[in-house]
């Protein structure tokens, strides 16, 4: 630290103070669907919620009605990828009719997210879609308690208190976040994982990469121990991620793959750092215009976003480039930074995930004009430097 620096250079560099709590018990492994019977509470009425029906064909939902034999369970399906507000409302109706004292999600993040969406919705008086459009003025101020069977590990939603919900009345896309909506439990089953269709695989590495990227890739605050478990998550999802694409059987890489996922987003690698989220923001608005999958909006925005910002996450790209990819630290700072963005590239389109508005049929410009729009509209502004608004968005989106 130099001398000359002034009150705010001196703060900006010391870890951020933070408040850290994670009541979510793991229940990790093989056969472990079987404790619902011990998890669930004996007098619960069970609300069940699942996606497409895969868990009817793959033997989860088997396992799962078996261990909850004792408790009286009521089924809704048909939560669809970026759950949507008028699908979760019709689970909130069955859930208030039939007195529902207990929600559990089996399925992968949207499932969940739409399932913490119902939990919180039941007890409310108002329309609960103001959780998101006025996040942190409208809260949850009850909700079911939540337990989770995952089977699709990306989004680390099944250990933190945030849910992303869809609206297609006005084609949004937005989250909200609660201590009331994490889940009590979730088992974690790698063998679950192992029937899932490739690119729901693929999807899953690189959300998960881009969730730890958004925390680690900002600016440094001297954490040296966040910036390594980072590093460690990235380079356990590079290093196992192929693996499960290669050999949809390798218990060992769907085991590291499935906790590597939800250690990117069960909030302990951002505690105390400096986070960005301009990425998933933007992506977001990706996914409402145009349905593309969450996970592909991120690959295409992440690495523009970084070549655009470079000087300013120099520091960070550098030492991701050093310490991850393994760039030689002869190397100047910008030129590490420069590979490490084409080394990220090459990682995701080896999983077979395009990086490109194009690769979908999507205009870049009239993309950029829809989400400039959207977030001047909004007042929105992210990233961790507060100006990611709509024209830097845009410009952005230009260069996808």
């Amino acid at each position: 630290m130099t001398g000359n620096c002034d009150n705010k250079c001196e703060k900006d560099q010391r870890m951020n103070n933070f408040e850290y709590y994670n009541p979510t018990r793991i229940v990790f492994g093989a056969g472990m669907i079987a404790e619902l019977g011990r998890l669930v509470p004996d007098d619960a009425k069970v609300l069940l919620t699942y996606g497409g029906g895969s868990i009817k064909r793959n033997g989860v939902y088997a396992q799962c009605m078996e261990a909850l034999k004792m408790v009286e369970v009521l089924e809704f399906g048909g939560i669809p990828p970026n759950p949507t507000y008028e699908v979760c409302m019709r689970a909130v109706d069955l859930c208030r009719r039939e007195g529902i004292t207990f929600c559990l999600a089996v399925g992968g993040g949207s499932v969940l997210d739409g399932t913490k969406f119902i939990a919180a919705a039941v007890p409310f008086e108002g329309d609960p879609w103001l959780f998101l459009e006025k996040r942190g003025e409208v809260v949850p101020k009850d909700a079911l308690p939540i337990g989770c069977v995952l089977t699709l590990p990306a989004t680390g939603s099944e250990m933190n208190p945030f849910a992303v919900i869809s609206k297609e009345a006005t084609r949004e896309k937005r989250a909200f976040d609660s201590e009331l909506i994490q889940p009590r439990f979730s088992i974690l089953d790698p063998k679950t994982t192992m029937s899932l269709p490739r690119k729901q695989v693929r999807n899953g590495i690189v959300d998960a990469f881009v969730h730890v990227c958004e925390q680690y890739i900002t600016y440094p605050v001297n954490t040296p121990l966040q910036d390594r478990q980072a590093q460690a998550v990235l380079k356990v999802l590079i290093e196992e991620g192929p693996k499960t694409l290669t050999d949809p059987f390798d218990y060992d890489a769907r085991a590291n793959v499935m906790w590597a996922a939800t250690s990117a987003l069960n909030r302990h690698l951002q505690v105390g750092v400096v986070q960005d989220w301009s990425t998933h923001m933007i992506g977001h608005e990706l996914t409402a215009f145009y349905g593309i999958a969450h996970a592909e909006s991120l690959a295409i925005v992440l690495p523009v976003r970084w070549r655009l910002d470079k000087k300013r996450k120099g520091r960070k790209l550098s030492q991701y480039a050093r310490e991850v990819w393994g760039v030689e630290p002869t190397k100047k700072d910008e030129e590490a930074a420069d590979e490490a963005i084409d080394k990220t590239v090459t990682f995701f389109n080896s999983l077979g995930m395009p990086t490109r508005l194009a690769d979908y049929g999507i205009d870049a410009r009239e993309c950029a004009q829809k989400v400039r729009a959207r977030f001047n509209e909004r007042g929105s502004a992210f990233g961790e430097h507060g100006d990611i608004d709509g024209n830097r968005a845009a410009e952005i989106l230009l260069q996808c």
